[in-house]
């Protein structure tokens, strides 16, 4: 089954989209305006609020931490949304690297980002996620049973702490891990990346080359979520084992999840 969903022209949200079509297992599918995922809404304009007035959202969960927030800026506000934050980082996790990336030089760059570093810290960041985060994901997913449907999840681009949220929220109602991905890599499409900022002023800060040490870090490679599903059976042994010990899931609540989530059977 494909996503029957018209996707927005938003201005100011970028990576917005319905997870509604989207095939679970047992023959059902994700309902369209159940969940969605996107970038932050710090920029949204007013008819991007607008038309996310009209989803009849009941939470909207930003991911993003205090640092976040400082650079972009808090959510808009949408009348009668409920806005959780769940940081899924430290603000001071990789602080220096980020500072780096932001302000460092190329000679800089290809110290922290040559030779496949670049990647190999994205795929162990998703791993590092799925063992630390289990109460975050585990709060999350039991909000999500009880009343907080329908949910935008976002972040700062909308690709890694909400691409991992939506990956787990996925597998908890049981889509297929090959839908998750294929929805994961949408994000890599133009006019849904993250807008890549650099303050350095040196002439080669935003040159080829430092676009291509940087791609990594905002690309979503299906590599990088492949990692989180590995540390998932690693850990746990298998994907219900994670759900129902990792994420403490009662077997009711997993199915409050599905109910809300998918079609009817």
């Amino acid at each position: 089954m494909t996503q029957a969903t018209t996707e927005p022209e938003l201005t100011g949200v970028r990576n917005f989209r319905d997870l509604g079509g989207l095939p679970a297992s047992d023959g059902r599918a994700v309902r369209p305006g159940r969940l969605f995922r996107s970038g932050h809404l710090a920029h949204a304009t007013a008819a991007d609020a607008a038309f996310l007035t009209t989803l009849d959202l009941h939470t909207v969960f930003d991911f993003r931490n205090e640092a976040d927030v400082r650079v972009e800026g808090p959510d808009v506000d949408l009348p009668g949304v409920r806005n959780v934050n769940i940081p899924l980082n430290d603000p001071a996790d990789g602080k220096e690297f980020w500072r780096l990336v932001r302000d460092g030089d190329i000679q800089q760059l290809r110290e922290i980002l040559g030779d496949g570093k670049a990647a190999a810290r994205m795929t162990e960041s998703y791993r590092k996620m799925v063992v630390r985060r289990t109460a975050e994901h585990s709060r999350i997913l039991h909000a999500m049973a009880e009343d907080s449907v329908p949910a935008l999840m976002h972040c700062a681009a909308g690709k890694d702490r909400a691409g991992l949220a939506i990956a787990i929220a996925l597998l908890a109602v049981g889509v297929d891990r090959s839908a998750i991905e294929a929805d994961y890599v949408k994000s890599n499409a133009p006019h849904r990346r993250y807008k890549v900022q650099r303050s350095s002023t040196a002439p080669d800060a935003m040159s080829p080359e430092v676009m291509e040490l940087l791609a990594p870090l905002f690309d979503a490679r299906v590599e990088y979520l492949r990692g989180a599903f590995d540390m998932i059976e690693e850990t746990w042994g298998s994907v219900g084992a994670y759900l129902t010990e990792g994420l403490q899931l009662a077997p009711k609540t997993l199915e409050r999840l599905r109910e809300h989530l998918l079609t009817e059977a």
